[in-house]
């Protein structure tokens, strides 16, 4: 039966849940704000709905997203990633307006964003964990729990905020004396960011790999795992290069591992997709992390060495239909590799390039090349949302075909206005840890050559680069 489902999201997430809601014969409805007006999500929904003035106010506006569901006869909601997608109000207003989440439930979601609650549920269903305390007490208890906790286990510990997620609310703490100072600063932050001050601590594990497992869940008890993705090469806990499946040689421990996932999500009841996250240390001892309750931002990696679209089966599952396979079905073939081409300066520490028009915009293709994104030449990049661009993923049948792959796309991708991640994920694509798969999370701090290269002198960068400051300030004039 076809149904309207309303996409609570903005950018290349937003055109991918509307490419598969089309695809299984329902209409999509795109919400925006008014930066948004330019943005090709709602050039291709079936219908839009303008949220407000924003930014990001409306989008996040539980209140307002709900009543334009209701306003479009939509009968369901898919949140993407970010903004409202594990917000658990945002599915219990869901709930109670008798629309259908396209995700967990908020009782899930509320179990497993806490991730205290979500430490007990694993240590009761015995999965391995990093060494961590319940949420620390308010004031000079709190302190002295977090003091004992650093001289049991010692130096360093990862301060964390329990409602935190995202790479959000993490604070790597080196000794006793930043405890102290830094306990009631994150519980600032904490409340601020996510109207939470509870703080919790657990013992670092030194540059690990990261490791997370792709799971679906239907309401008929069937769990299964879709293999392993890498995503070690980061900053500042946010992920920049995705890898499936793991490099990890050891195919008896990457068995292990998703076996462990399963049990974890059936542990907390688990349903729809989620992702179950995993540090494994230099001795290959894996500890589970935690699980993200909707669709990843590199689920494509999963999608190009498995065939299964991970979103058509979030939307199926969550309109009540079975998995149509099983766990014997699922079969990987080659790797792929995502990166996430940001308006962003990595030699300014990522400072997001924002405002500039794209004046050109080539984009790569070919065999095993997947693009998604939103941009387009002439496109305004607003600088009040995220800075992603577009995803390139590619798929190759062996690693070295694969990375050979993305070394040409990259060579081969323009995007002339903002500065771009491009040239620095070319040079990961030469460098030779990445090529042998030698790599953990501490990939950047260890390889700062990364960050050398020569910025696109041509004239006609040069000229690209003019021209959008003429159109920028033209639309701006009182920009600094």
């Amino acid at each position: 039966m076809k149904k309207k489902i309303l996409v609570a999201n903005r950018g290349e997430i937003a055109i991918r849940l509307i490419r598969a809601i089309q695809e299984l014969g329902h209409d999509a409805v795109a919400v925006y704000e008014a930066p948004d007006e330019m943005s090709r999500h709602i050039r291709i929904a079936d219908e839009a709905i303008l949220l407000g003035d924003g930014p990001r106010c409306d989008y996040l506006n539980i209140a307002k997203v709900i009543q334009a569901a209701k306003a479009s006869g939509a009968s369901a909601i898919h949140p993407g990633y970010g903004f409202l997608a594990e917000n658990p109000f945002f599915a219990k207003g869901c709930e109670e307006a008798g629309i259908t989440f396209i995700g967990p439930s908020s009782e899930i979601i509320t179990n497993l964003g806490n991730k205290v609650i979500a430490r007990k549920i694993m240590a009761d269903a015995g999965i391995p964990m990093v060494p961590g305390t319940p949420n620390l007490s308010q004031g000079q208890e709190g302190i002295d729990e977090a003091l004992t906790f650093g001289e049991k286990y010692g130096y360093p510990v990862m301060l964390k905020a329990t409602s935190g997620g995202g790479g959000r609310g993490i604070r790597r703490i080196e000794n006793s004396e930043e405890m102290v100072e830094q306990i009631p600063v994150a519980r600032s932050e904490a409340l601020a960011a996510f109207n939470d001050d509870s703080v919790y601590l657990e013992k670092v594990v030194l540059n690990p790999k990261h490791v997370e497992v792709q799971i679906l869940a239907d309401s008929f008890g069937k769990t299964l795992h879709l293999g392993t993705r890498d995503c070690s090469i980061q900053r500042r806990n946010q992920k920049l290069v995705e890898i499936a499946p793991s490099m990890i040689e050891n195919k008896g421990l990457l068995d292990e591992i998703c076996e462990t996932a399963v049990r974890a999500a059936k542990a907390a009841n688990y349903f729809n997709a989620g992702t179950v996250e995993f540090l494994i240390d230099s001795d290959y001892n894996y500890y589970f992390m935690e699980i993200n309750t909707r669709v990843q931002v590199e689920h494509t990696v999963t999608e190009m060495i498995t065939g299964i679209d991970i979103v058509r089966n979030q939307i199926n599952l969550a309109f009540g239909q079975p998995l149509s396979f099983t766990q014997d079905d699922v079969k990987t073939r080659g790797h792929a590799i995502e990166v996430r081409i940001n308006a962003e300066d990595p030699k300014n520490d990522f400072l997001p390039e924002g405002g500039k028009v794209v004046e050109v915009y080539r984009s790569t293709g070919g065999f095993g090349v997947r693009l998604d994104g939103f941009v387009y030449q002439g496109y305004i990049i607003p600088e009040v949302y995220d800075s992603l661009l577009v995803k390139l993923t590619v798929h190759g049948f062996t690693w070295e075909e694969t990375v050979g792959r993305l070394r040409r796309c990259l060579q081969n991708f323009a995007i002339r206005g903002p500065k771009t991640t491009i040239p620095f994920y070319e040079n990961i694509a030469r460098e030779k840890d990445f090529l042998s798969g030698n790599f953990d999370t501490s990939y950047l701090d260890t390889h700062p050559h990364l960050f050398v290269y020569e910025d696109d002198a041509s004239e006609v960068a040069k000229l690209a680069k003019l021209i959008s400051e003429i159109h920028y300030y033209k639309e701006n004039p009182y920009a600094v």
